[in-house]
């Protein structure tokens, strides 16, 4: 089983932390006393680890989904990238005001195609953080991946969207530059693309920071990650003034994958290694690959016109209402 450096369990993990706190321990002992093979308890505990993060995996409540889509050693939109794709180009710029961190996009070869890779990046450490600004876009940020998407679209090669957002930036600065109206241009212009257009939930999915580049012919969601208006923490603060409610926040708003699923706001779950991808992310990234081959796979050989037809249709029958 993959083990990364310096890994950080959440609260309900800490059976498993205890668990590799006991195989330490007993390494620590072997090495100690030569002569006595405790390997078989190591093999024993390993296999525990294993069984644990499968029965947390079955029970897993709406917030921990929110807290595992969160985990600080969850893999991000690079780290995917660089292990389902060769080549990959990162190309900078929205032409007109800076290169946004928290956006990334470029070409790269995917299953032996090129293919337009754009998501939003958040850091693996504190400056890396700041820097990406914790994966909340600027107007700039948008504006780079209709960029993109428009470079894809004159070249005839496919989009695929990773969204990790906690939403877009709200400093005055983005509202100043223009940042509703950068996500609703987005939203206009990838409704009318004429490629195919893959959208992959790959962690949080809030607010219009995911809709900025979220409009596509298939959308995948991971299983452990959310999507929705608000987060739990700014819900629970409008409707009962305190984040206490979060937990209860969470139930409500309907967010996990197999709610999603449910409304037909997204095709297919994509499932993750036990206990989530921050587990094994070569794992992770494969799981992920073959879920969108087969979703390109189903949508490469659509005309153009029908294409944008099918989108249409497909988000006007979004939601549900009654007529009085």
């Amino acid at each position: 089983m993959p083990v990364y450096p310096n890994r950080q369990f959440l609260e309900f993990e800490q059976p498993i932390k205890d668990l590799y706190e006991q195989i330490d321990t007993t390494k620590k002992l072997a090495e100690k006393n030569p002569k006595i093979d405790l390997s078989a308890t190591i093999a024993q505990i390993e296999q525990s680890i294993v069984d644990k993060r499968k029965a947390i995996t079955e029970s897993l409540s709406p917030w921990q989904r929110v807290q595992l889509s969160r985990h600080p050693d969850r893999p991000y939109t690079l780290k995917y990238i660089h292990l389902m794709c060769d080549k990959f180009i990162e190309l900078h710029g929205d032409r007109n005001v800076k290169d946004d961190k928290a956006m990334v996009g470029g070409f790269t070869e995917f299953n032996g195609q090129t293919v337009m890779m754009i998501g939003q990046q958040k850091g693996s450490n504190t400056k890396a953080r700041q820097m990406r600004n914790f994966g909340m876009a600027n107007p700039e940020g948008y504006r780079k991946a209709l960029r993109l998407m428009k470079l894809a679209e004159k070249f005839n090669k496919p989009v695929v969207c990773l969204i990790d957002t906690p939403g877009a930036f709200p400093g005055l600065e983005a509202e100043e530059r223009g940042q509703g109206e950068a996500i609703a241009r987005n939203i206009y212009e990838m409704i009318r693309l004429q490629v195919p257009i893959v959208i992959v939930i790959i962690g949080e999915g809030a607010s219009g920071g995911a809709l900025g580049i979220g409009v596509g012919d298939k959308t995948l969601m991971m299983e452990n990650t959310w999507y929705t208006v608000i987060s739990p923490e700014s819900c629970s603060s409008i409707l009962w003034r305190s984040w206490d409610k979060k937990e209860l926040a969470a139930e409500q708003l309907k967010l996990t994958a197999n709610d999603m699923k449910g409304f037909g706001l997204v095709d297919e779950i994509v499932q993750e290694p036990l206990g989530g991808a921050h587990w094994d992310y070569e794992a992770a990234a494969d799981m992920l690959k073959k879920q969108i081959i087969k979703a390109l796979d189903e949508i490469k050989d659509i005309a153009p016109a029908t294409r944008v037809e099918n989108r249409i249709e497909k988000y006007s029958k979004m939601g549900f209402w009654e007529e009085a």
